[in-house]
């Protein structure tokens, strides 16, 4: 079960995979990454949790730690194997333990996507260092991963490649190929740090013969927007909606906006976060921003998309537009707290339903200007303050 991603004998592998490197002198990027892995040996290094955005190296680093440590690399892909092969592969290792004395990497892809449950079954053989444990993810590890098995390993974050490191990655790729430096540097401009990307177009546009300039812009930036609604940038450019809309920036608000439409996102998700917003930052300083946001949230279930985009925006730029409070949403948290860290808090008698101190409540509407001082809590704090 000797590792086969070093071997590149086949013409037809992706240039990304023909090209991927063996040793860290040649893996380009990630200089904090390679230094760190740089110093390790098979008896001191740990196990480690790889994390980043796709594309960055983290697979390669991966295997060119196996090569550097001179030990087997066991690969599991976690969307494409299940539990049962996972298994299989574990008892490989134990064996070559058990009988050859080896040790093993066990490198494992995507590795948000292997059940909480069989993270937990991993737990004693790390703890035991049946193997050195390597996993990677383009997500957010504190999040998709058990807490227990983030006890156990080392982060190390990648970063998006810089235009610098793309552009010795794809001058490799380009050895055979020939593609005008020009062209190299509008893949670069539209990989959004992603190698594998730069790699997969600079192949594609040698493989079509396109030439014509325009025509490879045009084809690079179809290709090159990014959306999923099930990873971290969707709530990356959530997060960012709303933060522009709060900060009043209409432009921007916008293109986040367009962003998530030209994603395929839920147009009722964006809605419902309007709603949110709505109160949480405007709140009483527009009475209407709510009612805009429920209103565009009923009008956008009903319309459906293509149209629903222009309610959006409606909906968009008017909470843009609108003064900004938040004193709704910090005084229900500070009641909720004052709630939380005392005994029960006691109705005063005089506002009770049945008690006999209710003939002593005071009936604001028969006093002038409908108010009249009494008691309505015992907690004397101030909460409310605009």
């Amino acid at each position: 079960m000797q590792n086969s991603l070093f071997q590149f004998s086949d013409h037809n592998q992706p240039l990304a995979y023909k090209i991927r490197p063996t040793e860290f002198t040649s893996f380009y990027g990630q200089d904090f990454i390679k230094s760190t892995l740089e110093k390790f040996n098979s008896k001191n290094c740990p196990h480690f949790i790889l994390h980043g955005p796709a594309g960055t190296g983290k697979t390669t680093a991966a295997l060119i730690l196996g090569h550097h440590l001179k030990l087997d690399v066991q690969v599991f892909n976690a969307v494409l194997g299940g539990i049962s092969d996972l298994k299989k592969i574990l008892s490989h290792i134990k064996d070559q333990k058990n009988l050859y004395q080896k040790k093993c990497i066990l490198f494992v892809d995507e590795v948000h996507r292997i059940h909480k449950a069989a993270q937990d079954a991993l737990l004693p053989y790390l703890e035991k260092g049946d193997f050195i444990f390597v996993g990677a993810t383009t997500e957010h590890p504190q999040i998709v991963l058990n807490k227990a098995l983030l006890s156990r390993v080392n982060l190390l974050r990648f970063n998006s490649h810089i235009d610098e490191s793309l552009k010795k990655i794809l001058t490799k790729g380009n050895i055979d190929l020939n593609i005008d430096d020009d062209i190299l540097d509008l893949i670069i401009n539209f990989s959004n740090g992603d190698a594998r990307f730069a790699l997969s177009k600079l192949e594609r546009i040698y493989e079509s013969k396109l030439e014509d300039r325009e025509e490879i812009k045009t084809l690079l930036a179809q290709e090159a927007r990014f959306y999923d609604k099930k990873s971290t940038r969707h709530y990356d450019v959530i997060s960012a909606f709303i933060k522009s809309i709060r900060g009043s920036d209409i432009d921007a608000a916008l293109i986040y906006l367009a962003v998530m439409l030209d994603g395929g996102e839920d147009p009722v998700f964006i809605a419902r976060r309007m709603m949110i917003l709505a109160s949480e930052d405007i709140g009483n300083a527009d009475i209407n921003a709510l009612m805009v946001a429920n209103n565009a949230h009923y009008a956008v279930k009903n319309l459906g998309m293509p149209e629903a985009r222009i309610t959006l925006s409606q909906a968009c730029i008017y909470l843009a537009k609108a003064p900004k409070s938040n004193s709704a949403y910090k005084a229900i948290d500070k009641a909720l707290d004052i709630v939380k860290n005392r005994s029960t808090i006691e109705v005063p008698t005089h506002l009770r339903n049945y008690h006999p101190d209710k003939m002593h409540y005071k009936y604001p509407h028969n006093y002038e200007g409908n108010h009249v001082d009494q008691v309505y809590s015992l907690i004397n704090e101030n909460i409310y303050k605009d």
